[in-house]
């Protein structure tokens, strides 16, 4: 099989028996079927829409959770399965990519884990697909940042805060010289804080500070909703209004809404995933991020959250590393790639070892919310904090070393200590 004119699919696969027969199961089951011939069936016809097993890689048994099922028995084994798809059974939608390669699949007897761990999508399929519109270069023209990361923050608290109140706060964080806020992934519009109350409260202040100054801080709004056509009418307000940046909740809007926003999009998307743990949380069931972010990539995400080093969630700094570096990972087709945002928990305490561990890259957007806000010094304070973070961990210079002729540094040292700033 043309692997050219294939999708690949590299599963992780838990079974009691031979993971090679486990592994055509899921071929044929996710493509011709396995029980009946039906009328106008041919060898020819299944030659050509067949998946099929391209290679096992059978691994050592490990200590792993399973769930016990009646017809899994044991022991058990595990595999990592390549499964080609061809195009001509999936064609050039990603609903039916998604539908054929991972939405039964995990419905299949005989399996105690499965995992999508791999996909390779060739340039007949990703050529449909807008991607980034803005990506990493785009927002550094936008924010005019190109020499280091750009420091952001999170109005905080989520919910509660009124439109002044939170212009309030915006105005000592862009007056501190912070170059990104955004709006909470929680706060989606509640009466006592309409996105068009919000809007008509902050954008004025970011102008101002851009004709003064000639710094436009970006300000992403949160203008995600189930219907389309609300969220972009959100669209709509933020960009008529001078913004440039919305922030979207992915899974809870949707592919389909995603790809029919950035299709008409004048902003650049920032993507916060709530509700991905819920996929890839288990060792041996749901997909790496590796396979996640190329969906969300495709329709045109600018800036991706991925968590972040000493993360305030339950995700492993390895974790965070690899996400970091499959953003980095070019994408057929792609003209831009989207800037990843480090995020969770972040202060500037955090900022050497990522420095470190993403091999130096200034490439990303380092997001902070309670490590900023809650400074105690107050918010413009903690953007100085960061910053300050940021230049001693470029210049190879120790936090407290640093901290001794930065006073917002060795105050955030102080509050925060080893732990993350929430």
């Amino acid at each position: 099989m043309d692997r050219n004119s294939s999708v690949v699919m590299t599963y992780l696969i838990e079974c009691a028996g031979d993971p090679a027969r486990f592994a055509a199961k899921i071929a044929s089951d996710q493509s011709t079927g396995t029980f009946v011939e039906l009328p106008g069936e041919t060898p020819e016809l299944k030659a050509r829409v067949a998946a099929k097993v391209v290679a096992i890689r059978e691994l050592p048994s490990q200590e792993i959770p399973s769930f016990p099922q009646p017809d899994t028995g044991g022991p058990f084994r595990r595999a990592e399965a390549d499964i080609a798809f061809p195009l001509e059974a999936i064609g050039d939608d990603l609903a039916a990519l998604m539908t054929i390669t991972i939405g039964g699949v995990f419905s299949i007897r005989g399996f105690s884990g499965i995992r999508v761990i791999g996909m390779r999508l060739p340039d007949a399929f990703t050529k449909h697909y807008p991607g980034p519109q803005f990506g990493i270069d785009g927002t550094r023209r936008l924010t005019n940042v190109y020499d280091r990361p750009l420091i952001g923050t999170i109005i905080k608290p989520a919910l509660g805060l009124r439109p002044q109140e939170s212009a309030e706060m915006v105005k000592e964080l862009i007056e501190s010289g912070v170059d990104f806020i955004k709006d909470d992934e929680k706060l989606c519009g509640p009466s006592y804080s309409s996105l068009p109350d919000r809007v008509n409260a902050i954008m004025p202040l970011i102008l101002d500070h851009e004709q003064r100054t000639g710094k436009k801080v970006m300000y992403a709004f949160n203008i995600s909703h189930i219907d389309p056509g609300v969220m972009m009418k959100n669209h709509d307000i933020v960009a008529d209004a001078g913004g440039n940046a919305a922030v979207v909740n992915i899974n809870s809007i949707g592919q389909g809404a995603l790809l029919f926003l950035r299709q008409r999009s004048r902003l650049a998307l920032h993507a916060h995933r709530n509700g991905w743990d819920i996929l890839t949380r288990h060792p041996g069931l749901g997909m790496d991020f590796s396979v996640y972010q190329q969906f969300w990539r495709l329709l045109g995400i600018d800036q991706f959250q991925i968590n972040g080093i000493g993360s305030k969630y339950w995700e492993p700094d390895d974790s965070f590393v690899r996400s970091f570096h499959d953003l980095t990972e070019p994408l057929s087709g792609e003209r831009e790639r989207p800037m990843p945002v480090v995020c969770s928990g972040q202060w500037g305490g955090q900022a050497p070892e990522t420095y470190r561990r993403t091999g130096q890259s200034l490439d990303h957007l380092y997001l902070c919310g309670g490590g900023v806000v809650s400074h105690p010094g107050g918010p413009g304070a903690g953007v100085k904090a960061v910053q300050q973070a940021w230049d001693a961990a470029r210049a190879g210079i120790d936090l407290e070393t640093y901290a001794r002729q930065h006073p917002e540094l060795k105050q955030a040292l102080q509050k925060f200590g080893t732990h993350g700033g929430g």
